[in-house]
């Protein structure tokens, strides 16, 4: 099989695979029948307006729910932490998106978005590990069995027809999980001369190979802060063609404030929030806070503040929901299917702002 996503940079690409993901979800996870729940569903803050009528059309035309709400990530994210204003910084799996969110809404022309995220630095990781002559084998492709009490010898399976989306999906997976645990935001940027001697930290592999991982550690993350680190980067030279003008999150973030109104400056550099599973990685917070404080105004007090507990911070956006969902006042709110009948998919605009 070949292993696809919907999702290109963060923004929906193939409508006809989103739609077989929420019929399995209704149908197979959730179990429920759409037509008995109105619907809140949450689009990056970027979303363009086809892609939202174009939601909306599919949601109240072939699942007939009742009602139906789009509210933006970065505000329920903000809903989440407990304010109504705050500077979101959601560094997800394909993207960065900053986003002001002022009582509630989202201020639209102040949206920044970098195409980096965590399967970019996830890549990065493979290919500087390639690069170095480690080589990530798929859970699919051996076994492990025991020959004596604690000494495991790997027996390797072939599987010759499988595809190659499907092999570089399970190294993904390993990667991704290398990243979780050896890296960390480096407190200074990163230059080699100074991390070329740092300790190395062993990681064990899905096959019983044992690496060392040096440097990476802490070059994967600093993409983040300086994304001309990856044509540093074996393998990845191509990027700069991607995305010329990729800038790192302390510019994103003082270019997103800068283009608000100057009354609400201050209290936005003073209640940063991260989300997403990107800015779950260990020390983000304090670089972050460190750089900002180095760039921003004399007078603003700089504040980064993110849940203490990674879960919390990578589904912030859903729990955020669930609060908006369950007020009173909110209730009114919904845009139903009587007023999409009589009003058209356009409304969809005016409901939800």
């Amino acid at each position: 099989m070949e292993v696809l996503s919907p999702f290109k940079d963060g923004i929906v690409s193939d409508w006809d695979m989103v739609d077989s993901i929420w019929n399995h979800a209704f149908k197979e996870c959730l179990l429920i029948d759409p037509k008995e729940h109105p619907m809140l569903l949450a689009e990056p803050s970027s979303n363009s307006q086809q892609q939202r009528e174009r939601t909306a059309e599919l949601i109240f035309e072939k699942y007939n729910v009742p009602a139906l709400f789009l509210a933006k990530n970065a505000v329920l994210t903000s809903f989440a932490s407990g304010r109504a204003t705050s500077l979101v910084v959601d560094g997800g799996g394909g993207s960065t998106i900053i986003a002001p969110v002022h009582d509630g809404y989202v201020l639209q022309k102040a949206v920044a978005s970098s195409p980096i995220g965590g399967e970019l630095l996830t890549d990065c990781l493979l290919k500087s590990l390639e690069s170095k002559g480690v080589m990530i084998k798929p859970r699919y492709s051996f076994k492990r069995k025991e020959i004596q009490l604690g000494v495991c010898q790997t027996v390797d399976l072939d599987f010759p027809s499988t595809t190659e989306s499907y092999r570089l999906y399970s190294q993904r997976v390993i990667a991704s999980d290398i990243k979780e645990c050896v890296c960390r935001a480096p407190d200074t940027p990163y230059d080699e001369s100074s991390y070329s001697n740092i300790p190395m930290t062993p990681y064990e592999l899905p096959d019983g190979q044992t690496i060392e991982i040096g440097a990476d550690r802490f070059k994967i993350p600093d993409i983040l802060f300086n994304p001309s680190l990856i044509q540093t980067i074996p393998g990845m030279e191509n990027f700069v063609e991607i995305a010329p003008n990729a800038r790192g999150l302390p510019q994103m973030a003082i270019e997103s404030i800068n283009k608000c109104d100057v009354d609400i400056r201050r209290e936005l550099y003073s209640s940063i929030l991260l989300a997403g599973g990107t800015a779950s990685m260990q020390q983000l917070k304090e670089r972050l806070e460190k750089d900002l404080l180095e760039e921003s105004p004399q007078a603003a007090r700089v504040k980064v503040l993110a849940s203490g507990n990674a879960t919390e911070r990578r589904f912030s956006v859903w729990i955020g929901g669930s609060i908006l969902a369950s007020l009173g006042s909110f209730q009114q709110t919904w845009f139903s299917k009587s007023e999409y009948e009589e009003h058209g998919v356009s409304y969809v605009q005016r409901k939800c702002p």
